[in-house]
């Protein structure tokens, strides 16, 4: 390995402050931004959510798809006053589970300086207990 071959790693925090409980937010030019900035040719992204009521996912760029997430996680884990979690003084066991079901992070490969996405790919962040301030953490590690 060479000192320009070098392992490098670049860190950097996304902030949202959502204006809706359920949000979708799409992640995939901020992410490019990011890759710009590290540096990194050949590596390895990680995007993920820091909040245990929000993930990221990888999907379409389609109105109607993010409907169908939306309705179909809702379907799975509806907003529900009945939750055990609810006992605690929270509104927000749903917000949980759909986290779960989406997951809190993805990693995304990074080939020739560009991220290695299929042709409809795009990166999203999704608020399910939103309206106050939330992160994610980019984090790129490679060469």
């Amino acid at each position: 390995m060479t000192v320009a071959q070098a392992m490098k790693a670049h860190t950097k925090y996304l902030w949202f402050n959502t204006k809706k409980r359920r949000e979708y937010i799409r992640l995939t030019d901020d992410v490019n931004e990011f890759l710009t900035e590290s540096g990194i040719k050949e590596g390895f992204i990680l995007v993920s959510a820091m909040h245990i009521t929000a993930g990221v996912y990888i999907n379409d760029w389609e109105s109607g798809l993010i409907n169908d997430i939306d309705e179909w996680l809702e379907k799975l884990a509806p907003v529900n006053p009945d939750y055990h979690h609810h006992n605690t003084g929270e509104d927000n066991g749903d917000a949980h589970l759909k986290r779960i079901l989406i997951n809190h992070q993805v990693v995304v490969p990074v080939t020739d300086g560009k991220l290695d996405l299929g042709p409809w790919e795009q990166i999203f962040y999704a608020e399910f207990d939103g309206q106050r301030k939330k992160r994610v953490i980019l984090k790129a590690i490679g060469i």
